[in-house]
């Protein structure tokens, strides 16, 4: 049995893009986006192989809790780079970034609730026609905003 296959240790070591995937859930191809990017980074080796330092699977953490709410990736990428020295993000960090986007998240929740329930009333009554329909649209009088979706439109 070669070295290869016995773990190896990860205090004070850097990881490759596999162990990198594989130990964060994240496709290689995800990683690399991420470093193009500028959300992570990595050095190259002589033979021009990628290796991240183990904080990376915390900015990981942070990056997909944060998109799976909602954060565009910009926002992402501003916030990290907010920080001190581009340092990975701490639990205080967090708390205080989450508390910055809990606003604009309320606010997209409530236009959320709001087009979920104008979608629910406008294909409710089953005419499908804001032209005819004289509970949401009476004498058509959306028209007059201009042309497509008013109702349903942020």
């Amino acid at each position: 049995m070669s070295d290869h296959s016995a773990p190896r240790p990860y205090p004070g070591q850097e990881l490759t893009v596999g162990e990198v995937a594989e130990r964060s859930g994240v496709a290689v191809s995800a990683l690399h986006f991420y470093e193009r990017e500028g959300l992570i980074h990595s050095r190259r080796t002589p033979g021009n192989q990628r290796r991240f330092r183990r904080e990376v699977l915390r900015r990981l953490s942070f990056i997909r809790i944060a998109q799976r709410v909602g954060i565009p990736l910009a926002e992402i990428r501003s916030a990290l780079d907010s920080l001190p020295d581009g340092r990975t993000p701490t639990r205080q960090d967090w708390e205080t970034l989450s508390a910055q986007w809990r606003s604009e998240l309320d606010d997209r929740i409530r236009r959320l609730q709001q087009l979920r329930d104008d979608f629910t009333g406008c294909i409710g009554c089953g005419c499908l026609s804001l032209d005819r329909c004289g509970l949401v649209n009476p004498h058509d009088r959306l028209s007059a905003e201009g042309p497509g979706p008013r109702r349903l439109a942020g």
